[in-house]
């Protein structure tokens, strides 16, 4: 009997061992976690709240440029929302650009073969923060050049005339997944441009459009000038106008007629959108879920962003609604204002800076409504491994990429990523993201409402996983932005 004794004992001794009361601990709160996504997942796909929140910002808002009317009838819009749904909700004052388009036409006016009496319109859109011709336009022959390399060795020819950069979107690339590898090769020109035809005495300065689809819709975007260097008006043009004005110039000199009439006003008064959902133990430790407000004022701005400020609102919203608190505080933002200068993603900064430390990551999604495919993730490489049950648990849906980045997760996180704080996104299909991306064609109809469904899961998913680890990520290495 003492032997069996003795034998029973030991046994439970090394159960017990083997079995520590820290590492049970560990194992319930791995299973309460992996349940918990489970159930934001399974919420999530079945969810149409965000859907409807961005049709609303579409449909009876609309286009929403920093500055405008309705950029800050989206505020009240999704402020009532949020409050509706029981989250405390702050505006967060912000100073944007007010920037208006204007009238803006082109023509050909001269060309190898024209008849008698015959010009050709063209199909173009004032890049954000152009300024503008004269009100009777600007009549000058055009030089076509399809590199900056090409803009210098031709510089002497440019003086004087409107040069139009021939550069291609690389629909291969998108095609093939790489769709932002390919508007980065081209957005330089449109950022750029102005700058460096206005440094060769250029008159005006033209782009291709920075997009794919060649339905002859030009893009839009901002345009950055060199303040040691005169201004001059710049526009992008269609595709197929690029392509056409190319082929005219090979054949002899064409000349253009140009009017852009945009204005530049005085700043105005607008605002971030906030909205809490907050932790159960650390509440003043935040966790950033967020899309930008604003969008360009071509069309509803339904892809970039409507549909990643509306997902971000419904991943708030769903945690909310299934009573899910993590440890720490999930904060909704809509940025206003990324689309010209990312006042917004500033003054949050500024605002934050002496406590920076309570920035505990910060998520936007802001690559349009394509299927969710993964995570990106701007973290130290050694916690990426961290991640791993959290992709685990959004296998179900699809979504199975574990991406480190080498960049931040968005514009308006920027700053917050140089100041040391982890920036996250989504990864989505963005093959056709770039077809419609800062053109008159972002409206509704291009969003599929299962997509908004799985991005307001993953959002969802991201921002609790992280909000809900015991340590926080380890912070990044803090940088210039």
């Amino acid at each position: 009997m003492t032997t069996c004794r003795t034998a029973l004992l030991s046994a439970l001794m090394m159960c017990s061992a083997t079995f520590s009361f820290p590492a049970l601990a560990e194992e319930a709160s791995d299973a309460a976690v992996t349940a918990a996504l489970d159930r934001i997942r399974t919420a999530g796909m079945g969810d149409a709240w965000a859907y409807q929140r961005l049709a609303d910002l579409c449909d009876k808002i609309g286009p929403r440029l920093s500055g405008s009317r309705q950029a800050e009838a989206a505020v009240e819009q999704i402020a009532a929302a949020l409050e509706a749904g029981g989250l405390a909700v702050t505006l967060q004052p912000v100073k944007v650009p007010h920037w208006i388009r204007g009238e803006e036409q082109a023509e050909i006016i001269d060309y190898p073969g024209r008849p008698a009496g015959v010009t050709q319109h063209l199909h173009l859109t004032t890049l954000g923060g152009s300024i503008a011709t004269p009100a009777q336009g600007i009549s000058a022959p055009v030089l076509v050049v399809h590199s900056f390399d090409e803009l210098r060795v031709h510089e002497a020819a440019a003086r004087g005339k409107i040069v139009l950069f021939d550069v291609p979107f690389d629909e291969d690339l998108a095609l093939n997944g790489r769709a932002g590898a390919a508007y980065g090769q081209g957005v330089v020109y449109r950022a750029q441009g102005a700058a460096a035809a206005a440094r060769a005495g250029a008159a005006a300065a033209l782009v291709r459009t920075v997009g794919g689809a060649n339905y002859r819709l030009p893009h839009t975007g901002q345009m950055n000038y060199d303040p040691k260097i005169a201004k001059i008006p710049t526009a992008a043009l269609s595709a197929e106008d690029a392509m056409w004005i190319s082929r005219l110039a090979a054949q002899g000199p064409v000349t253009l007629r140009l009017t852009l009439l945009p204005r530049a006003l005085p700043e105005v008064d607008s605002h971030n959108v906030m909205a809490d959902w907050a932790g159960r133990e650390r509440p003043e430790e935040v966790v950033i879920v967020s899309g930008h407000l604003d969008s360009w004022d071509l069309a509803q701005g339904a892809i970039d962003d409507g549909a990643g400020v509306a997902s971000a609102m419904g991943a708030v919203h769903l945690l909310e609604s299934l009573g899910l608190h993590a440890r720490r505080t999930i904060r909704f933002v809509g940025w206003m204002s990324e689309e010209n200068g990312s006042a917004g993603g500033e003054t949050y900064f500024k605002v934050n800076s002496a406590a920076l430390a309570r920035q505990i990551a910060a998520i936007e999604s802001d690559n349009g409504a394509g299927r969710p495919l993964g995570v990106s993730a701007h973290v130290n490489p050694e916690a990426m491994a961290l991640f791993k049950p959290l992709v685990k648990a959004l296998t179900p849906m699809g979504a199975t990429l574990l991406d480190h980045r080498d960049e931040p997760g968005g514009s308006d996180v920027r700053l917050l990523d140089a100041g040391g704080v982890p920036t996250l996104a989504p990864i989505v299909d963005t093959r056709t993201y770039f077809d419609f991306h800062h053109s008159a064609a972002d409206t509704l109809d291009k969003i599929d409402p299962d997509n908004i469904r799985r991005q307001v899961a993953i959002l969802a998913m991201m921002a609790y996983f992280i909000a809900e680890m015991p340590d926080p990520l380890p912070r990044l290495p803090v940088s210039k932005p």
